[in-house]
């Protein structure tokens, strides 16, 4: 799974941050970030998976998105 997180639509809600904080680092106002393992690729460990497609779907203003993995349409 790979994911995109468009910080210029974040409203700093941080619910990612609940369902997925090895994933999304929240900052003192609560904006998100990608964490270190994701920052770059956006490939989202396999043990982080569920959480964070759990932030995606709870996401309030649609800041993360799941991208296709080459060959496999998104779930």
């Amino acid at each position: 799974m790979r994911i995109k997180l468009d910080r210029t639509l974040c409203d700093g809600f941080g619910i990612c941050g609940v369902h997925a904080p090895e994933s999304f680092s929240i900052d003192e106002w609560g904006y998100a970030s990608l964490a270190a393992p994701l920052a770059g690729s956006g490939e989202v460990p396999t043990r982080e998976e569920d959480g964070v497609r759990r932030a995606v779907l709870d996401c309030p203003v649609h800041a993360i998105t799941e991208l296709p993995e080459a060959g496999r349409p998104v779930a």
